[in-house]
């Protein structure tokens, strides 16, 4: 089963499943209900719990790396790299808050199915790239560093944008300003 064969009526479904009853608790009668058809007519059409959630992973996934492309081939600073990522990181979140809303794990599980797209790469990559040109100042191992930025920035802007609808502009400018704090100053 193809993402593209999953429509946005069984996507909107399996995510509101999935915020209600977690990873494990997805289930095609559950699905099924919430679109008003039945289990077998789903099942019929070939659809199966791991192609609905591989659905939702997979263009999750390919955002990301689609976003986040033009930022990896641009020239910057590592600080205005990183600006740049988190930004970008901020567009695929607005694209698919109800999914990230849904369950902390999104970026877990795609990549316990192995999936193709590195969430911390270009963050580990600009905070290197920050020191060594001296434009930022992580304490402590970057592979660490690069986590807890991502996180904090990912679901405080999740949680901001989603559970109290502030504007992307307010959040952005607020969560930016905080991350940075801690790898900007020596």
């Amino acid at each position: 089963m193809t993402a593209a064969a999953v429509d946005e009526t069984l996507r909107a479904a399996t995510v509101a499943v999935l915020a209600e009853h977690g990873w494990d608790g997805v289930t095609l009668e559950r699905v099924a209900e919430r679109v008003g058809r039945s289990r077998v007519t789903l099942w019929r059409q070939g659809l199966t719990v791991e192609g609905l959630l591989n659905a939702l992973l997979d263009e999750l996934a390919e955002d990301y790396r689609d976003t986040m492309w033009p930022v990896l081939t641009a020239t910057g600073t590592g600080r205005e790299l990183l600006i740049r990522s988190l930004n970008a990181l901020f567009d695929v979140i607005d694209r698919h808050v109800p999914l990230m809303l849904s369950s902390d794990l999104v970026f877990h599980q795609e990549q316990a199915r192995n999936g193709s797209v590195s969430f911390l790469d270009p963050f580990e990559r600009f905070l290197r790239e920050g020191e060594a040109d001296g434009s930022l100042h992580p304490h402590g191992r970057i592979s660490d560093v690069a986590e807890v930025l991502m996180v904090a920035a990912a679901f405080t802007y999740v949680h901001m944008r989603g559970r109290h609808h502030w504007s992307r502009s307010r959040v952005r400018t607020l969560t930016l300003d905080l991350v940075l704090r801690g790898i900007v100053d020596p």
